[in-house]
């Protein structure tokens, strides 16, 4: 209320502050239509102004309730904008809430204290096994421990083992193999030889007759090499 004098009198004037608008969905279709407008208009003009003022490259999406884009570039296009943010994004990390970082730190530490006993506990295990320690120096749960990791040391040796073995057998297959391809190569080229031989003296001798007459030619055996029994 304010008072304002006019012709010797005094009036008291009523002013109606603007009360603050709450903040939720405006139920009336066409006063929510006629917000959006205005305030879409307000946003806009803010922005411009703000990329002149501060000399910053501005890029704004406005979805309307019926799907229609608006946006606003304020340098340069809008896919230059977002190329920009996207080489931004990629670079630097988006940072993590506090609450999380403070867990997954919390996290760490009790993984490295866990890593910190068991490796004493085996220090230990390794110092009895070795027969430096006396029999009383580990107890029960320590016991177990070792006994555990000394399963799973086997199991990797024998893992191992099996491993080399199986590529020993798959070379020693591999030079069978070369050396069965080797053998069988060396004989075709032996029988091929022999071949050769053979067929060599039917080819030399084809001018002399394969078969003779005995009548031709006949046998006599002088008499002094005849012996009687």
């Amino acid at each position: 209320m304010s008072g304002v004098q006019k012709a010797g009198r005094f009036f008291w004037v009523g002013v109606l502050a603007r009360g603050k608008t709450q903040m939720k969905r405006i139920e009336n279709p066409v006063h929510r239509q006629v917000t959006f407008c205005k305030r879409r208009t307000g946003l806009l003009k803010k922005a411009k102004e703000l990329s002149v003022l501060c000399d910053a490259e501005i890029g704004l999406f406005i979805l309307s309730a019926h799907g229609k884009l608006y946006e606003l570039a304020t340098n340069g296009s809008m896919k230059s904008l977002i190329d920009k943010y996207t080489k931004y994004s990629k670079e630097i990390p988006a940072e993590e809430p506090k609450e999380k970082q403070a867990s997954e730190f919390m996290d760490l530490k009790e993984e490295i204290n866990l890593l910190k006993n068991e490796t004493e506990i085996l220090q230990k295990g390794i110092r009895y096994i070795s027969g430096g320690g006396a029999p009383g120096t580990m107890t029960l749960n320590e016991l177990n421990v070792l006994e555990k990791h000394l399963e799973t040391w086997i199991y990797q040796v024998r893992s191992a083992k099996m491993d080399i073995m199986a590529q020993e057998i798959q070379l020693l297959k591999n030079k069978e193999g070369i050396l069965q391809a080797a053998y069988n190569h060396l004989q075709e080229k032996i029988d091929e030889q022999y071949g050769m031989i053979e067929l060599t003296p039917m080819l030399t001798n084809i001018q002399y007759p394969l078969t003779t007459n005995i009548n031709q030619y006949p046998l006599t055996i002088p008499n002094q090499e005849i012996y009687q029994f």
